[in-house]
């Protein structure tokens, strides 16, 4: 696979992953702040870029913010905050029209890096910590994110699995923090934490595109990061536990309940094992011509959706499915013999070549935009090692049967969790 070449510069506290590309029509930069999750710090940080992308000392207000970006020739100013494994990793993006391609057209790259500096170092103060109306305001939509996913029944269930899974592991705290949290946050402590932020964060900055011969000395001007004490880097947490079978319900009134399954396959991004999970999620539940889509949705009729997900860098396995609450021990024993399927090798050929064809088109796929490519490329940093992905489609080409197999044998089910609805009552 032809894969652009990452260029990566270490400077004061920031690793610059540079891409050169004509590919696209527009420039990317994507900033990354990843830290440990933990429950003390996960709710201020799961606030705080949505407060620093509300105002900068130039540009105070959303709506000037927003003029700015109409100017910059309709520049996109984003933030996001998710985790992968057990590290909390809060996301910058700013996308800009490529100034070559532009008429008369401004320095739009320097300029957005100068504003998506500006967004994280000179954020818009009062009496020296962050402006209460953008405090208060941003905590309001907070809570609404949280509380959103009790209404996503989906999301929601696939949530209360991980708590039950990871009860005594950082992972099981949620990306966007705890609701009883946020009312406590004042614009002061928040400014502590963002003081901590920049301190401690590992960060990194991907800039894609049509770049500049200066486009380092560019970061370097504008990125101007306070002295940084040397924090030692924390190992990425093992998978491998023993596990006992659990099972939890939960009562709602819903239409339709939703049976997870997590499962630990002790495997992470770095093992050697990796690409051949890939696959036997694929085959298990990743694709329409799974095992989980076939057996519980088409033949037995006892799922509105049946499908599997990998955390890699925690090493788990999810199966979500929608169900009526009177098929679930049907269903339960159902998944449990499409494992033991996988474990005993029943499964074709064909099944095996078409399924890693699919994955092999979702991996050109995702190259095939900028923040895709990125994704991809930032799986090394949160895990610490390095996966050339020159090499990705021939490690899925590589994977054999008794590979998927081996690594079926390997998986354990650890916690069966059903949101019981009350239809049919």
């Amino acid at each position: 696979m032809e894969v652009m070449q990452q260029q990566i510069h270490q400077l004061d506290g920031l690793t610059v992953h540079m891409i050169p590309t004509v590919k696209y029509k527009t420039n990317t930069l994507v900033l990354r702040l990843k830290a440990p999750l933990a429950e003390e710090t996960v709710t201020e940080r799961a606030l705080l870029p949505y407060v620093l992308q509300s105002g900068t000392e130039q540009l105070p207000s959303v709506k000037s913010i927003r003029q700015y970006l109409e100017d910059l020739y309709g520049s996109a100013l984003a933030v996001d905050v998710n985790k992968k494994g057990e590290e909390h990793i809060l996301t910058f993006y700013m996308d800009a029209a490529n100034e070559r391609y532009l008429r008369e057209a401004p320095p739009l790259l320097e300029k957005t890096l100068a504003m998506l500096s500006d967004v994280l170092l000179r954020p818009a103060l009062e009496q020296g910590a962050f402006a209460s109306s953008i405090v208060e305001s941003e905590k309001r939509a907070l809570l609404q994110r949280i509380e959103s996913s009790y209404d996503d029944k989906m999301r929601y269930a696939n949530e209360r699995l991980v708590e039950e899974m990871c009860q005594s592991e950082p992972y099981r705290l949620n990306q966007n923090g705890r609701k009883e949290d946020v009312a406590a946050i004042t614009p002061e402590s928040l400014y502590a934490c963002y003081q901590r932020v920049l301190q401690e964060d590992e960060m990194d900055l991907y800039m894609i595109g049509d770049l500049p011969d200066n486009a380092v000395e560019l970061v370097q001007k504008y990125f101007v990061l306070p002295k940084r004490e040397a924090t030692p880097q924390k190992a990425p947490a093992t998978a491998t536990r023993q596990v006992e079978e659990r099972e939890v319900q939960e009562e709602q009134d819903l239409k339709q309940s939703k049976l997870n399954i997590g499962y630990r396959t002790n495997i992470t991004y770095c093992d050697e094992d990796y690409f051949v999970l890939q696959v036997f999620n694929g085959l298990f539940g990743g694709f329409s011509h799974s095992k989980l889509f076939v057996n519980v949705r088409e033949k037995n009729s006892l799922a509105y959706y049946a499908a599997s997900r990998y955390e890699s860098h925690k090493g788990l396995l999810f199966v979500m499915s929608g169900i009526e609450s009177a098929n679930y021990e049907k269903a339960v024993g159902i998944i449990k013999e499409q494992m033991t399927a996988m474990r005993n090798g029943d499964f074709t050929d064909e099944e095996i070549e078409q399924t890693k064809l699919m994955i092999k088109n979702q991996i050109l796929e995702t190259v095939d935009t900028p923040r895709g490519l990125m994704e991809l490329l930032y799986h090394d940093v949160v895990a610490r090692c390095n996966r050339p992905m020159g090499s990705w489609l021939e490690a899925i080409d590589g994977v054999t049967r008794a590979d998927i197999i081996a690594v079926a044998n390997k998986i354990q089910l650890d916690t069966i969790y059903l949101l019981h609805g009350v239809e049919g009552a």
